[in-house]
């Protein structure tokens, strides 16, 4: 099976995670790099069309295979397109054989308690049915944290866990990004919580359910549990 596949390839195959999921926030800063000025589009439809077509650019440079990238994390628009006249995610496992991811989460709500949880994401259902149906193997979603602040932290990783349980129900592989600041006052002690509260949600997990993570560069060194 292709999901057999997959999770043999993430687990333990060697490869970069490709990101693809700009959204529309961060969307006119990747054109300005590909070379596009914000005066050569006019309106959300055509900045969009403008970072599909780069994109499909992208996936289809031969290097852009799973003999160096072994996935892909895309944006929920880039994954419901086309390129060469295929689903996205199609696409990238039957043709490059890299594995398709999408990001689920709606951008972060302000600063509170040191950290920014995710937005709700009232229509998660609705885009993992899709996801599934379309062939996309896991997800992505990010939070940020600033200071080292326990309950703040401490909500972060509830969130992205209660999260995880839903995507879970859809077959899918979860990534969790609890990213932390690289201006925090104080990386090393938000590391610390953050490692204590991650052990403790993973083991709690139920048995045979796995996660992945996606950490900031350690400040200093610690063990991240597997």
């Amino acid at each position: 099976m292709a999901n057999d596949k997959m999770t043999a390839q993430i687990s333990s195959k060697d490869g970069f995670i490709a990101a693809l999921d700009q959204s529309g926030g961060s969307t006119p800063g990747a054109l300005r790099l590909y070379g596009i000025p914000d005066s050569a589009y006019s309106g959300e439809v055509e900045m969009f069309r403008l970072v599909h077509e780069m994109r499909v650019r992208i996936m289809t440079t031969p290097a852009f295979a799973g003999a160096k990238v072994i996935a892909a994390i895309l944006f929920e628009r880039t994954m419901d397109g086309q390129a060469q006249e295929m689903p996205v995610p199609a696409f990238l496992w039957e043709g490059r054989g890299v594995i398709p991811f999408v990001k689920i989460d709606n951008g972060l709500e302000a600063e509170n308690g040191g950290v920014r949880l995710m937005k709700p994401m009232p229509a998660l259902d609705a885009l993992l049915t899709r996801a599934v149906k379309l062939g996309v193997f896991g997800t992505k979603m990010r939070s940020f944290i600033n200071l080292p602040a326990r309950e703040g932290i401490a909500a972060v990783v509830t969130q992205q866990f209660d999260a995880v349980t839903q995507i879970a129900e859809h077959g899918l592989m979860s990534i969790i990004e609890p990213e932390i600041s690289i201006k925090s006052p104080d990386k090393a002690g938000a590391e610390a919580i953050l490692l204590a509260e991650l052990t403790r949600k993973l083991d709690a997990l139920p048995d045979g359910r796995q996660v992945m993570l996606k950490l900031t560069i350690r400040k200093s060194r610690i063990s991240i549990p597997r």
